[in-house]
């Protein structure tokens, strides 16, 4: 995801930090000049990091750090402090009118993926606020951007919205009286981008704002287009009054440095991250959680938020109960592996749990690729193969080979981490039967130290 070297940077510094005694002029100076050098290389606006760093320095000295045996703690929590701050550490939440429908005004530049973003947040606003929306089609000049609309809301089951070529601000008013008069909780207008803001496209947006009056006037901005999203932002706000911000693509490599700047300079909040290409990956934002993640301290939180969201408790339960059972069958192995797939990659996964070491961009090539192997290898079994595989001998190996395109030492792979898998629920049964709560003292999962 964005901000991973920035990551990385950190981590290094607050190692070196943690093998000195005490902090002295000296190392503050270098680790201070560590901090500016990692911001500027994620393309943080320069006047944002000098008044960071600033403010790292005047409040180490502030708390006397330097009197302090061991201080890397307490600069960590200085600096995760003066992070959480930059990315807006007030309350950013929407605000839904109690009495009348909100109005949610989308736009941006094109080419940033505003249509899927407003399927996205139409999906986010359904099934985890449980409001009725209304996604209307007021881009009138992309090719398909009408239909595409369309498309995205049949998946989200949202109500789409569309008077064809009409004038976008009629559309706008219309959606409008349509969500009042039907009773929907939103509206989300999907309005037309530009591949660069021009006096044409402001004066329309001027006009759906005028005419509609939006709660909401989201812009949608690219992590990955560096400080030219700082000045699309500034213009943007300083046209139509921005009440939030959405950063897509916070899952890429982008080095982010954007949405850690955005905040200060326009003083607009990050309402929203883009946190992948599924119509599921909007996250609200939570600067304090962002915080903890750049700075490696994973996200706890939001990963249980994502399991509750993703997998069905009463499922969890009962696969639960039959796992303290000691009973494991290859159909469990490849249930559990297409639940973790539905939690998104596995490094995003990893990041969010505090400890983890991160993985390169191959380990998780070839981990993703190792779970579909799998997935390919037990489908082609026997379901009395996959339910006992025990069984699984050389001639049933070399046809399940043949069969998933694959070899008898991928299949010796598979029936491997199912022993290994097999032996973790019979730990586990025997901890929890002993009284033990938990997971048992110094247990490994299969695969990682």
């Amino acid at each position: 995801m964005a901000f991973e070297s920035l990551t990385d940077k950190f981590k290094s510094i607050f190692k070196k930090l943690k093998g000195e005694s005490y902090l002295t002029e000296k190392n503050m100076d270098e680790m201070l000049k560590s901090i500016r050098l990692a911001l500027l290389d994620a393309d943080v606006n320069y006047k944002v990091v000098k008044e960071f760093v600033n403010s790292v320095k005047e409040k180490a000295v502030g708390q006397e750090v330097f009197k302090k045996v061991n201080p890397s703690q307490m600069i960590t929590k200085i600096v995760h402090d003066e992070i959480e701050k930059l990315l807006g550490s007030d309350d950013s939440e929407i605000k839904y009118p109690t009495s009348r429908p909100i109005v949610i005004m989308l736009c941006g530049l094109q080419g940033t993926g505003k249509t899927t973003t407003a399927g996205k947040l139409a999906k986010y606003l359904q099934e985890k606020l449980n409001k009725k929306t209304i996604l209307a089609a007021c881009d009138i000049y992309r090719p398909a951007a009408i239909d595409q609309l369309e498309q995205i809301a049949k998946q989200v089951n949202a109500t789409f919205f569309s008077l064809g070529k009409e004038n976008p601000v009629t559309i706008a008013k219309q959606a409008k009286e349509k969500a009042f008069n039907e009773h929907y909780d939103a509206v989300i207008l999907d309005t037309a981008g530009r591949l660069q803001i021009d006096e044409q496209l402001m004066e329309e947006l001027l006009n759906i704002k005028k005419e509609v009056t939006p709660d909401e006037i989201l812009l949608l901005v690219d992590a990955a287009s560096g400080q030219d999203s700082i000045n699309v932002a500034l213009e943007f706000n300083n046209k139509l009054g921005l009440t939030g911000c959405i950063m897509s693509k916070l899952d890429g490599d982008a080095r982010g440095g954007a949405s850690l700047s955005i905040r200060h300079l326009t003083n607009v909040p990050i309402k929203f991250a883009g946190v992948g290409e599924k119509l599921t990956d909007l996250d609200a934002f939570h600067p304090d959680r962002m915080a903890d993640r750049i700075l490696g301290m994973g996200d706890i939180v939001s990963l249980v938020e994502k399991v509750q969201d993703e997998i069905d408790e009463d499922e969890m339960k009962k696969e639960a109960d039959k796992m303290m059972t000691g009973e494991f069958t290859l159909d469990d192995m490849l249930a559990q592996m297409k639940k973790v797939k539905r939690l998104g990659s596995l490094s995003g996964i990893l990041k969010m749990i505090p400890g983890m070491p991160s993985i390169s961009d191959e380990q998780k090539e070839r981990a993703e690729q190792e779970m579909k192997n799998f997935e390919v290898i037990i489908n082609s079994m026997t379901k009395e193969e996959r339910q006992n595989p025990s069984i699984l001998k050389n001639s049933r190996k070399i046809r399940i080979a043949k069969g998933s395109g694959k070899t008898s030492y991928d299949i010796n792979k598979v029936i491997k981490k199912y022993e290994q898998m097999k032996e973790m629920t019979k730990k586990l049964k025997q901890y929890r039967k002993s009284g033990g709560k938990g997971l048992p003292p110094g247990f490994n999962f299969p695969g990682m130290k």
